[in-house]
């Protein structure tokens, strides 16, 4: 039996599990398993080398960053973003991002553009890569953040990574404004959200007041459990069309099998799973 799974902490109502098997019974893949491997933060160190044993995994909070110390090698799209949410460990443990699939699919969904007015929730490794993203597609970017916090400094190391992207592909340095996230006034086209807010059991938090959904377009909240969730729900209230992160879950999972065993999952049955996977949580 071949064996995957997923690493972070904590796990307990992960759908992964379900997700997997949904995607090996459709690509017909009969000898693979998918488990769950909670391990704490300081257990790290010691049970990297065992979770490296399967045959490839995906790592979700807290681990998206630390993780590649650990790693033989990042494949580019994980390099790009600096944070891997999945590994082959075929030949040696390469780090893959396959949010960024995810992420832009879920958008497309939405309706929405990247070029456009953008406002970003969130500085950790999904934030990166959606900034890094909304960037590269040209848009007026502003980033959230509760000033004199560890976000400051994060969206300060952004804006420069960004434009590093920018110059290696041949661009214009791009500027990215920054904003209070206790107290925003603009209008927007899109929100994004990076941050865990919202998030199983802490489900009546939001990333922001909720006045600013009254002033913009299309809301991603990257959050996937509940599903929808609050600031989606909020911000369809309000006018605002939303999608929360139950398709970039099922999304990036399909990446990774492609990845892992070069399956492949047609857009029909992915948007079962889709629904299937919102009945999970």
């Amino acid at each position: 039996m071949r064996k995957f799974g997923l690493l972070g902490y904590p796990l307990e109502h992960s759908v992964s599990p379900f997700i997997h098997k949904r995607l090996f019974a459709l690509a017909g893949l009969t000898d693979c398993e998918y488990g769950l491997y909670e391990v704490k933060p300081d257990e790290l160190a010691v049970k990297a080398g065992e979770i490296k044993e399967l045959q490839g995994f995906n790592v979700t909070i807290p681990y998206k960053v630390e993780i590649i110390p650990y790693l033989d090698g990042l494949d580019e799209s994980a390099s790009r973003y600096g944070a891997v949410n999945c590994v082959k460990t075929e030949g040696g443990s390469v780090g893959y991002n396959t949010d960024v699939y995810g992420f832009l699919k879920s958008v497309e969904m939405l309706g929405a553009s990247l070029e456009s007015k953008i406002l970003l929730l969130g500085c950790g490794g999904v934030g990166r890569m959606m900034a890094i993203e909304a960037a590269l597609a040209g848009a007026e970017l502003t980033i959230a953040i509760r000033h004199e916090s560890s976000e400051e400094k994060a969206a300060g190391r952004i804006s420069s990574e960004i434009n590093e992207h920018i110059s290696a592909a041949g661009g214009k340095a791009v500027k990215i404004t920054y904003a209070d996230r206790l107290n925003l006034s603009n209008q927007y086209d899109l929100l994004l959200n990076a941050t865990p807010a919202g998030m199983y059991p802490n489900v009546d938090e939001m990333p922001v007041v909720s006045d600013i959904l009254g002033r913009v377009k299309y809301v991603f909240d990257a959050v996937y459990n509940p599903s929808p969730t609050k600031l989606a729900a909020e911000a369809q209230k309000r006018g605002a069309k939303a999608l929360d992160g139950v398709a970039m879950l099922v999304y990036q999972a399909a990446m990774a099998e492609n990845i892992w065993n070069y399956a492949s999952v047609g857009e029909e049955d992915l948007a079962v799973i889709i629904e299937e996977a919102k009945g999970q949580l």
